[in-house]
């Protein structure tokens, strides 16, 4: 096994998290610090949760929202006098805000900082036989670290990887080359993929919903391969996983992991079906991060998903649909994408120009909303909606509109795990790899007529597959940049009459975002800024 070297976060968010003795001189307010709570399973199993709790914090926006609106999938939005942050991103600048992207950096450290927090003390905890359970927690944990670990990585591409809790002495360490953060990402998602049973959480009602499987790891293996390989342009994830193991974990999910297709794909979406949604909880969802609205408007609370009112209408409700921010206008270029007959369409953008809702049209006014950069389009997927008294559903249930929306985060689905098969085999078994993305077209259009055949189908028809079945749910961008930055700028430079909607992606930047200023002055030079920025 690669050894690694021993890193930290030059961040001041671990000396103000930690709870050692060697931070702090005066005795513990509370009965409970590390050095005396990993005693029981069930400490642990607290532990654990810490680590999963930062998953919900993550998904206020961060790289799902920010990479949507880098995309060309979508633009920054919000109203005409808010803050020139997501212009900015839309734009691939960095001028109003130099900790625009702090958000990011500081929970995927936070996230790395508990899980290596309780790898470091399972040694400590009274298993007594149950020596599975420690395995099972220890599973669990790697694949969060290496989560962390990727989110990241392929936002600021160079990070500091950590596979330990740091010491003072250890505070202006530089980042490191991407083949050591992708070894220990490849090696904690390997240990989760060889350790974890066969269990499938996705069934109604299933209290373990949310955790992480065998099939999820699997599947996220296959993801940071692609990645890795394509930007890098390796042919192993790192030297610890070769491409004949990624197809096999792959082909593993779609063959043997319980998982499928749901029949009907705006019934993945609550916005688009209603009484017909699927549920979160359904055989499609491989892993999601869970909200729920208990939260009733307390601030202090992290449960609800804090990232759905970015992008619901701006201005107040209409139609169906709840009220919310206007963020992350959607572009016509992806509505336009879709082919006649596909519903992925319809059931992933609102087209205000168009659509109706009780026999009367939408009629959304931008310029009394004060939306910016109006395009008659916006998110469907995870817009939160009204009940049939013209309420948002979060508010008749006693909670806030902007912090307790309930929608559970899609991180991967069975579909993409199909698309990601497509992908890997295709090279090696081409006739599985068109099965495969042809599985996704059949429920798409609702039919067989629509299918690829061996003529057309290539990298290019998988990559153009997944921007319309994974449209808005934070994966376009780091598709067009794996590709090359040549392609990235190809797909995402926009030129309009309207100057508003003029973007030019920068190929110096090499895809990566600008790292928070402050990373870099507390870094005492050691941490440079991307390039580019």
């Amino acid at each position: 096994m690669k050894k690694y070297i021993k890193l930290l976060a030059v961040s001041s968010l671990f000396v103000l998290g930690a709870c050692s003795n060697d931070f702090l001189d005066t005795e513990p307010s509370t009965t409970k610090v590390e050095e005396n709570f990993y005693r029981t399973p069930a400490d642990a199993y607290s532990g654990l949760i810490a680590v999963y709790d930062v998953l919900q914090r993550e998904a206020y926006g961060g790289p799902l929202l920010i990479s949507e609106q880098a995309s060309d999938d979508c633009f920054g939005g919000y109203g005409i006098a808010d803050a020139q942050t997501d212009i900015e991103w839309d734009r691939f600048l960095f001028v109003s805000n130099k900790e625009m992207n702090a958000d990011v950096w500081k929970y995927a450290y936070l996230g790395i900082y508990r899980a290596n927090i309780l790898l470091e003390n399972l040694d400590r905890v009274n298993w007594g036989s149950d020596t599975a359970l420690k395995t099972r927690y220890e599973a669990e944990a790697r694949f969060l670290r290496a989560h962390f670990h990727f989110m990241a990585a392929k936002m600021f591409g160079d990070i500091v990887p950590l596979d330990h809790t740091i010491k003072a002495s250890e505070f202006l360490l530089p980042r490191q080359p991407a083949e050591v953060t992708y070894a220990l990402i490849a090696n904690d998602l390997k240990f989760a993929s060889d350790n974890l049973n066969n269990d499938n959480y996705s069934q109604a009602g299933n209290a373990n919903y949310g955790r992480i499987t065998k099939w999820a790891a699997e599947a996220y293996l296959a993801r940071t391969f692609l990645f890795y390989t394509d930007y890098y342009k390796k042919t192993d994830l790192a030297g610890v996983i070769t491409k004949a193991q990624a197809v096999t974990y792959i082909n593993d999910v779609v063959n043997n992991s319980g998982h499928g297709l749901v029949a009907d794909f705006a019934n993945l979406w609550l916005a688009a079906s209603f009484d017909k949604f699927a549920g979160e909880d359904n055989t499609e969802m491989v892993w999601a991060v869970r909200f729920n609205g208990s939260g009733k408007g307390d601030w202090n609370l992290n449960e609800g998903n804090r990232f759905q009112v970015n992008i619901a209408p701006r201005g107040g409700a209409i139609g169906p649909y709840a009220t919310g921010w206007g963020g992350a206008t959607v572009t016509p270029k992806l509505y336009n994408a879709y082919e006649p007959g596909d519903t992925r369409r319809d059931a992933t953008i609102i087209d205000y120009k168009n659509e109706s809702y009780k026999g009367n049209p939408l009629n959304f006014d931008a310029v009394a909303r004060e939306q910016r950069q109006y395009t008659g389009y916006s998110w469907k997927k995870y817009c939160p909606i009204n009940n049939d008294a013209g309420t948002s559903i979060v508010e008749a249930n006693g909670g806030n509109f902007q912090i307790d929306n309930y929608q559970d985060f899609a991180v991967i689905r069975f579909s993409d795990v199909l698309l990601m098969a497509a992908e890997l085999n295709l090279e090696t078994n081409s006739a599985l790899a068109l099965a495969d993305i042809n599985r996704v077209r059949d429920r798409a259009f609702k039919d067989t007529n629509h299918r690829l055949t061996v003529a057309n189908f290539n990298k290019a028809a998988i990559m153009k597959e997944r921007q319309l079945e994974l449209a808005l749910e934070g994966l376009r961008y780091f598709d067009l940049i794996r590709q090359g930055v040549a392609v990235a700028k190809a797909e995402i430079d926009n030129a309009n009459v309207d100057s508003q909607f003029n973007v030019t992606f920068r190929t110096e930047t090499q895809g990566w975002f600008p790292l928070p200023q402050s990373q870099i002055v507390l870094s005492n030079g050691t941490i440079s800024q991307n390039p580019g920025w």
